[in-house]
């Protein structure tokens, strides 16, 4: 029984250190989406995303290749529906993007590019809950092109993102430059 009573007080402090500290905390940071994540919230945030994709999704292999008239279709999709939040460059560095919380993550750094094809076609189709990133849903080839599209961007061309604009006129009044 005195065990038991040691455990009690023990766990009833630990909580209680855990409650002020989580006070604590919100007070010090609040919940503003004007805040950069802290990096506690960054390295917790990743580990939630990796662990929401289940392991037979990371697996997943992208049955397409990245021919030219695949990744033409991809980045022309990618300047129509993601750039806005994305940037055509895949920096994340427009005005949709860097004001969500957390703020859209640059996609051609290793955070994205060395998650598995199946990990952001999982991502892709079914969103990251509590970001700015929905699930779009489908299981066709769309999805996949948009995956070697992704592949693609720390490669892109000046050229590529001229067309990319052409599409989404997103130019330097909307897309902010960070080169």
């Amino acid at each position: 029984m005195r065990l038991f009573k040691r455990i009690a007080i023990v766990a009833a402090l630990a909580f209680t250190g855990l409650a002020i500290g989580l006070f604590w905390f919100v007070k010090v940071h609040d919940f503003s989406a004007r805040e950069k994540p802290t990096a506690l919230e960054a390295f917790f945030a990743r580990r939630a995303r990796n662990l929401s994709i289940p392991a037979e999704a990371g697996e997943k292999r992208n049955p397409l290749s990245a021919t030219p008239i695949a990744l033409a279709e991809a980045r022309d999709h990618f300047a129509d529906h993601c750039a806005v939040c994305h940037a055509n460059d895949g920096s994340g560095m427009t005005e949709m993007g860097s004001n969500m919380y957390p703020p859209t993550p640059d996609m051609r750094k290793p955070d994205t590019q060395e998650l598995t094809d199946g990990q952001i076609f999982y991502i892709i189709r079914n969103g990251i809950r509590f970001t700015g990133m929905p699930g779009w849903g489908g299981e066709g080839d769309e999805n996949w092109k948009l995956v070697l599209f992704i592949r693609h961007l720390p490669q892109l061309t000046a050229e590529e993102v001229e067309l990319m604009k052409e599409i989404n006129h997103l130019g330097s009044e909307k897309e902010m430059s960070h080169r």
